[in-house]
């Protein structure tokens, strides 16, 4: 049963009234000195000093939060001390270990957590800790699983979370103060208000500290962690959590918020295809809102997990240079708010049988910013047309408050005057050099250059020999029509789908620019773009298509699809 609203109403009331004096008692932020350089007692550190002192960290995602019976269930290997390991010699001073409960927790009677799970819950956290990593563990997907259900299962709900953080508390109550805990993944609650949601979570935050400050040993002073609704960063979700927090009035306590980027660029929809200022400036105005809302008043924030939401399909959704620059300047400038940062991985990064990145050149941007900044460009991609005379190329440059040190190819620096020149920001290579590195009729990449800046990590112009890419005509269905294409040296950027009469077709249709990886896939390999069901099920049948396939050396292809019942073609203007 729902819980009547006015006392929803009264809870808000009630930790509303609380902020103002009990933000008083928190010290504002201030960048500590490193705790550990004059041998400090890590019991002493203040919840400042600890979140500080957790920067940088990663997420063990996909592996103990898997739903299912094993760790392995979402395709990871078991977790390793050789992995753990590994990461910690990446350079992580802390590590987020979500857990999911709940397929080995009872789901009624004493909600009791099955004992062998605990102790390999256990086993792994006191590895991670014995690598010299601080530790943050979680209630993760159970928030979605039943933890949700709170507003019509009030009472069954909130005993079965008591009981998971009753447990859990007691397994680490005398783990050291490196071991954090953060009482729920991504808070939700189906079917209600947000602000009847903020007063949920409300409930459950004062639940979580009293079961955890009341189970003795460590935990009487541990870091604790408490969400905003969704983990968002909207501010009535900020000021929800702040006045929650607040009412506990504690000063052991940080804040947590997720960001996945400036949605339309971070799933690449909506012709947001690049770094653009818009993109830029939703990292800025989020922070901002953080940081006044929570570092300066003296609560400390971990951006618990941050990537691009592309990934959950593949890292080519955004293009490789785009996607640099927004790594790059996530890191400037969650550095520049003050706030200690966990990369979500579930996977996809940090391969975990071979213990190497996937993507190198991403890992040394990511890294780089926990230094300074690093100096990109507005492109990595330099095309030159195939078979012929390339003309000379422009680029202009981002140093980020750094200087051009030079340019380079593999091991030779270029000659400026000669291969290069630069005017201001504007590096433009010259003709000759072109037709040396890519003056053939051989397609792709033929070369990579470094720019080289006063610090920070080299940007890559990868210069690309292409021609006009040809898409030819296919037949399929609606579950799938695959558009034979030569791409002849070049990349996808995006697509717009549209019917004749100019309105926007298939999903999303508020947009004529169709999402990358789910109205649309390119397989290079194979030399077709992909179009599948999810795309035809938003297609009125009997109907025609009108496609502009962009392409990020800025040519297009007309392309037509005819949709009859559940027969589809498609033919090349």
């Amino acid at each position: 049963m729902r819980r009547k609203p006015i006392r929803l109403i009264a809870a808000l009331v009630a930790v509303a009234a609380a902020v103002a004096a009990a933000l008083t008692v928190r010290t504002a932020f201030a960048e500590p000195e490193d705790p550990q350089a004059d041998g400090a007692d890590a019991a002493q550190l203040s919840a400042e000093e600890t979140v500080a002192a957790m920067q940088p960290g990663w997420n063990l995602g996909n592996s103990l939060d898997a739903v299912g019976e094993d760790e392995t269930a979402w395709g990871n290997p078991r977790i390793t001390p050789e992995l753990l390991e590994s990461v910690r010699a990446q350079g992580f001073n802390s590590i987020r270990i979500p857990v999911t409960w709940s397929a080995h927790q009872a789901e009624d009677g004493d909600y009791a957590i099955d004992a062998e799970y605990m102790a390999r819950v256990k086993e792994v956290v006191d590895l991670a800790l014995e690598d010299g990593f601080y530790v943050l563990i979680n209630v993760h997907h159970d928030s979605w699983q039943w933890v949700n259900q709170m507003p019509t299962q009030h009472d069954a709900v909130l005993a079965r979370y008591n009981a998971a953080w009753t447990q859990i508390a007691a397994a680490f109550a005398d783990a050291p103060p490196e071991l954090v805990f953060e009482n729920i993944n991504e808070p939700q609650f189906a079917d209600v208000s947000e602000e009847e949601g903020d007063a949920l979570l409300a409930e459950l935050n004062e639940s979580f500290h009293e079961i955890v400050r009341g189970s003795g040993g460590v935990n009487a002073e541990r870091l604790l962690v408490i969400p905003t609704l969704h983990t968002s960063s909207d501010q009535a979700r900020l000021d929800a959590a702040a006045a929650s927090i607040a009412s506990l009035n504690d000063p052991m306590i940080a804040a947590t918020v997720h960001y996945y980027g400036f949605w339309p660029f971070s799933v690449n929809i909506a012709g947001y295809t690049t770094f653009n200022d818009e993109v830029r400036g939703d990292i800025e105005a989020t922070f901002d809102r953080v940081k006044a809302t929570f570092i300066d008043q003296g609560v400390p924030v971990i951006l618990g997990e941050w990537g691009l939401l592309g990934f959950d399909k593949h890292t080519g959704v955004i293009e490789q240079g785009e996607k640099l620059k927004f790594f790059e300047y996530l890191g400037h400038y969650a550095d520049q708010v003050g706030m200690t940062t966990m990369w979500w991985d579930n996977g996809q990064h940090f391969d975990r049988e071979s213990h190497t990145w996937q993507d190198p050149d991403l890992w040394a941007h990511v890294s780089g910013a926990w230094e300074g900044r690093s100096g990109t460009a507005a492109s990595d991609l330099v095309y030159v047309p195939a078979g012929e005379a390339p003309a000379a190329q422009t680029v202009a440059l981002n140093p980020n408050g750094l200087e051009f040190a030079g340019l380079w190819n593999g091991d030779t620096e270029l000659a400026e005057g000669t291969d290069y020149t630069l005017d201001g920001d504007d590096l433009t290579l010259s003709a000759e050099l072109l037709g040396g590195l890519a003056g053939g009729d051989e397609l792709g990449e033929q070369a990579v250059l470094e720019v080289r800046y006063s610090a920070g990590v080299p940007w890559k112009l990868h210069v690309v020999s292409s021609t006009a890419p040809v898409a030819e005509d296919a037949t399929g269905t609606t579950t799938e029509l695959a558009v034979p294409v030569a791409f002849n040296g070049d990349q996808l950027a995006t697509i717009e789908a549209v019917y004749p009469d100019g309105t926007a077709a298939g999903p999303a249709d508020w947009t004529e620019f169709k999402e990358f990886g789910t109205a649309f896939t390119p397989d290079y390999e194979a030399g077709t773009i992909v179009f599948p069901e999810a795309f035809f099920a938003a297609v009125n049948d009997n109907s025609t298509v009108n496609l502009t396939i962009h392409f990020w050396s800025g040519k297009t292809l007309e392309y037509t699809l005819e949709r009859s019942g559940t027969a589809v073609t498609g033919s090349a203007a």
